[in-house]
């Protein structure tokens, strides 16, 4: 295992938490709009037919030849908020992702802290 760099290159690769249990596969990735770095990873997760994509902190995120590893634990990602596969995350659900996870929700002057790359 390495550390997750070019994390846009794993979009389709699976996610697994730190049991190897996989969550799902990687669908996009947002990045924090003050560092433009990744700082979260949509995963598309569900049933066939019943998809949706949850949110999922990247740090501390390694990748191994067979799929990029999350700190954290399947049932919290699969409970975390959510969207449909051609949704987009709006800026008044974005501290619910943050919250989520309980991580700070800080913003300068109102500006989004993320965005889709």
């Amino acid at each position: 295992m390495f550390p997750a760099e070019n994390l846009r290159d794993w979009r389709g690769e699976r996610v697994i938490d730190p049991q190897d249990d996989k969550i799902g596969d990687l669908e996009a990735i947002y990045v924090d709009t003050a560092t433009d770095q990744p700082a979260f990873a949509t995963v598309r997760v569900g049933i066939l037919g019943r998809h949706r994509l949850v949110f999922v902190p990247l740090d501390g995120a390694t990748v191994s030849p067979a799929a990029v590893r999350v700190r954290y634990p399947k049932k919290q990602v699969g409970d975390a908020p959510s969207i449909s596969e051609d949704g987009e995350l709006t800026a008044t659900d974005e501290p619910s992702v943050f919250a989520h996870y309980n991580l700070p929700y800080d913003t300068v002057a109102g500006a989004r802290r993320l965005a889709r790359r």
